[in-house]
């Protein structure tokens, strides 16, 4: 015992040596937290989220998007295009609707005016259904034109019927000998007041000397009104 070694001392003038420096418990359970918060997040997002877009993917979004909005701005363009077609024709129609009315005036004062000169006309000797009012013949060309007025009670104002003019002609053929030519009928669409304007074929070298007008109801069918006058 007295021989024994002893162990030195160490001098510590500011007091007991300080042990080493240990995190707070605190420190640990906020650090444990936050990676628990952060794998929760990425256990939801692999769960319940879509998957992430790889870099090819998105590229391929980029350019789809980028082509649906070109496809857009063209759309807005042809939607504006033919918005501005529409309305011009709109404006058309509009302008046809009120030329088409000052048309159907026109006609309208026409057809008055048409009546009254009708109606100034000497009456036809013959009374019949339809009226010879007046005709005009003139020959040339091998060919006679013909402008024949007539009028009847028998069809309603703004109405027409159906009808054939029948012209017969009556002169000196070529060989010198009278006789009378049947020319074509030709078809009409009677009304109050008609005025039937036209040119028929004769045979060569006939010259007419008067022409026998006939309206008919159809062909073969009784006639409506007759009258013969002179050719000039």
């Amino acid at each position: 015992m007295l021989f024994r070694r002893s162990r030195s001392l160490t001098f510590l003038p500011y007091g007991r040596r300080r042990s080493r420096w240990r995190p707070p418990g605190w420190f640990w359970l906020l650090l444990f937290s936050a990676a628990a918060g952060a794998g929760g997040v990425l256990w939801v997002q692999q769960r319940y989220l879509p998957p992430r877009l790889s870099a090819e993917a998105s590229t391929q979004l980029r350019g789809a998007y980028a082509q649906a909005d070109a496809e857009r701005l063209r759309l807005r363009q042809a939607l504006a295009q033919a918005t501005q077609q529409l309305a011009g024709a709109r404006t058309e129609v509009q302008s046809l609707t009120q030329a088409l009315d000052a048309s159907h005036a026109t006609a309208t004062r026409l057809q008055g005016d048409l009546a009254a000169a009708v109606d100034a006309l000497p009456p036809d000797p013959r009374a019949g259904a339809v009226a010879v009012r007046a005709a005009q013949f003139t020959a040339g060309g091998g060919r006679l034109g013909y402008e024949v007025v007539l009028s009847t009670a028998r069809v309603a104002a703004g109405q027409a019927q159906p009808a054939l003019l029948s012209l017969t002609v009556t002169g000196q053929a070529a060989s010198g000998r009278d006789g009378s030519v049947a020319l074509a009928p030709v078809a009409l669409a009677l009304g109050r007041q008609t005025v039937a304007r036209g040119s028929l074929p004769l045979p060569a070298g006939f010259r007419p000397r008067q022409t026998t007008v006939q309206v008919l109801e159809h062909a073969g069918g009784p006639v409506l009104g007759a009258r013969t006058l002179r050719v000039p």
